[in-house]
């Protein structure tokens, strides 16, 4: 999971980046299980933007983020949209349905 911050009024072309950059990359390397892209208007002039992406294994998470798998990775048009970021991704292990 990653969080970033974009003003409001650019939001949607953010978003549109982003699937062409990020997600896309998530979704075409091999193992990935789904990607999703969530936004938040924040009501101050902000809108969150979280990604989220789903594999099997860290293995297959290096094959897209590099042998540094909390780092977040960033594309040069970024820094004409960002706020602020995390610099880190956060990996959580999905727990399975109760019985």
């Amino acid at each position: 999971m990653w969080r970033g911050w974009v003003p409001t009024e650019k939001a949607a072309e953010y978003v549109d980046i982003v699937e062409r950059t990020g997600m896309s990359g998530y979704r075409r390397t091999a193992g990935n299980q789904g990607a999703q892209l969530l936004t938040r208007d924040l009501g101050d002039g902000r809108t969150e933007i979280i990604t989220l992406s789903w594999w099997p294994d860290l293995d297959h998470i290096r094959a897209f983020a590099g042998d540094d798998i909390d780092r977040a990775k960033y594309y040069p048009e970024d820094d004409d949209y960002l706020l602020d970021r995390e610099e880190t991704v956060a990996h959580f292990e999905v727990a399975p349905p109760a019985p």
